[in-house]
């Protein structure tokens, strides 16, 4: 049986303890709301390696990396290196979107020693497979992108992002409408190319109860993917975004009727104003199932510094609700992230996932801050490092002060504030 259905059998699960323990909540808080969709354990039944992981209502807001090779750089070392970085820097989940060059042995060696969960874009394996046999990605039939998706879930793949709301209708929606940037998912890029030329309708849509099978008989987490997300503001929020959301939220309770967890993913570029707006559409629209999103990133003009235009989203999405953020790199739009960037990346992401937690009142989230401030107040350097966020990158710094100012800043020296009032 799934979590799920182990759920609705009243069953508390090895794995819901453990969660309970990690987030500080009765076992019973995670079992019933595992019942009701709210909540999800990214844990395949064959990926006996890690303990799983928790996401959703009432928990604290988790952070994602992603790693993985492209055409043009393949190594499966420096792969293994950045999920090491992800999750040294506190990644509670890695998905490998590997492109190039071996895929298999890449994702191979990723779920043998990561000890997070792993997810994936099986797609991306579909479209690879193609060019190795010398066809376009157009030419496959649907069953070589269900088979594709099998043989991860039996390598123990945790999540799959799986574009199923790319639909004819949704499509034609964008194109009547007219978009700036288009389609920027490569998974729906390749969707919707799919369907123009075979003149059909999605397959991961039309056969969806196959992919439900699927997922169920490992107990795969379906990442309901928004390959309409908008690739900058002003797509935000327009016609073909909102119908394929409409539409995963009806397979997410077709998938959820069937003993499958579901978590839906989300947009993207944003302006500020309209995160909020859109995380409520989501739960309302997805019967409240765990939300899974891309920064968002609230300004176009960042190259460079998309790390920290994600995070001033990401705090304001978790503040409002969403549950799970992805990270995003100083790369991002440029190239391959590489380990710092995968380092740079979670952090950004941590700080604001914790940001969100703090406003929503997650458990234990303010009294980090509490402790830091009281060492802070305390001029206790030490203890401020050790309980930062990322303590290396403090340590380093503080360490650039030279030794006559051991107990106060160069920014204040004798004229600190804290020292003043407490002499």
């Amino acid at each position: 049986m799934t979590q799920l259905e182990q759920a609705r059998k009243g069953v508390i699960t090895e794995e819901m303890k453990r969660a309970a323990l990690s987030e500080g909540v009765e076992p019973e808080y995670i079992r019933a709301s595992i019942e009701e969709g709210t909540v999800i354990i990214t844990k395949n039944r064959l990926h006996r390696t890690i303990e799983g992981l928790a996401v959703g209502k009432g928990l604290r807001t988790k952070v994602n990396a992603n790693i993985g090779s492209s055409q043009d750089r393949v190594d499966i070392e420096e792969e293994l290196k950045k999920l090491r970085a992800a999750v040294e820097a506190g990644a509670d989940a890695v998905m490998d979107l590997s492109t190039g060059g071996d895929v298999n042995a890449i994702r191979k060696a990723v779920l043998d020693e990561s000890p997070v969960p792993i997810g994936t874009v099986p797609i991306y394996q579909v479209a690879l497979e193609a060019r190795k046999k010398n066809k376009s990605f157009v030419e496959l039939e649907g069953k070589e992108i269900f088979d594709v998706i099998e043989q991860q879930a039996e390598e123990g793949v945790d999540f799959v992002t799986v574009h199923c709301g790319v639909t004819m209708n949704s499509v034609e929606r964008i194109k009547r409408e007219g978009r700036i940037m288009g389609i920027v998912s490569r998974g729906g890029a390749l969707t919707a190319e799919w369907m123009k030329f075979r003149r059909k309708e999605n397959p991961l849509f039309e056969d969806y109860p196959r992919l439900i099978k699927i997922a169920k008989k490992y107990d795969m987490v379906l990442s309901l993917g928004d390959g309409l997300r908008p690739g900058c503001l002003a797509d935000a929020t327009d016609r073909g975004q909102i119908e394929e959301l409409v539409t995963l939220g009806e397979l997410a309770k077709m998938a959820f009727d069937e003993g499958v967890q579901v978590m839906i993913e989300g947009p993207g570029h944003m302006p500020i104003d309209q995160i909020e707006a859109n995380i409520l559409l989501q739960k309302r629209l997805c019967n409240g199932a765990p939300f899974y999103v891309l920064g968002p990133l609230v300004t176009d003009i960042a190259p460079g510094y998309d790390h920290i235009t994600s995070a001033i989203g990401g705090a304001i999405a978790a503040s409002a609700g969403a549950d799970f953020l992805c990270y995003v790199t100083p790369s991002e739009h440029l190239r391959l992230p590489t380990i710092e960037d995968v380092h740079e990346g979670v952090i950004a992401s941590r700080i604001a996932a914790h940001a969100g937690d703090i406003s929503k009142r997650a458990k234990g989230a303010l009294a980090q801050d509490i402790k830091l401030a009281r060492a802070r107040k305390a001029l206790n350097w030490d203890e401020q490092i050790r309980l930062s966020i990322d303590p290396k990158k403090a340590r380093a710094i503080r360490d650039t002060s030279p030794p006559e100012d051991s107990d106060v800043c160069t920014m204040c020296g004798s004229l600190c504030a804290i020292k003043i009032t407490c002499e």
